[in-house]
């Protein structure tokens, strides 16, 4: 891969984790407001701190490249539940706009999960390790 390849790797997930950790810092910063938004559309408050891990955790792994493609596809999984629980009013235009932007972030995630992190990833790094270690045994 070409250095240009690996850095668009590097900066799409540094922008896919800046978006989840963004969102799991403002649900804990206001963790009663978005309580109460998911309770307004019938979500149990007791998903709030799975929300959360999944958010912060997914976007750490994403960031550093560990175990990139599960935790893509984890959060592939919450942006489509988040469309389809908090965005289907598709008749009124804004909530169309958010519901199409989830469904694009999990494109997204799903390419990532497809191809993984790049070769600026600790799951490449590895991989590498993995083939260069020499063979123990007679």
């Amino acid at each position: 891969m070409s250095l240009l390849t690996e850095a668009a790797a590097l900066i799409g997930r540094l922008l896919l984790s800046a978006l989840f950790l963004h969102e799991a810092w403002s649900k804990v910063t206001a963790y009663g407001a978005a309580m109460s938004y998911m309770q307004a559309f019938g979500v149990p408050a007791q998903l709030l701190p799975l929300a959360i891990a999944a958010e912060l955790g997914c976007s750490v792994l994403i960031l550093v490249g560990y175990q990139t493609r599960i935790a893509a596809l984890v959060l592939a999984a919450f942006c489509v539940a988040t469309a389809v629980l908090f965005h289907a009013k598709l008749g009124v235009r804004n909530e169309l706009l958010h519901f199409e932007k989830d469904l694009a972030i999990a494109g997204g995630l799903l390419v990532l999960f497809a191809h993984g992190g790049g070769a600026w990833a600790i799951d490449a790094f590895r991989q590498r390790r993995k083939l260069v270690r020499p063979a123990v045994g007679f």
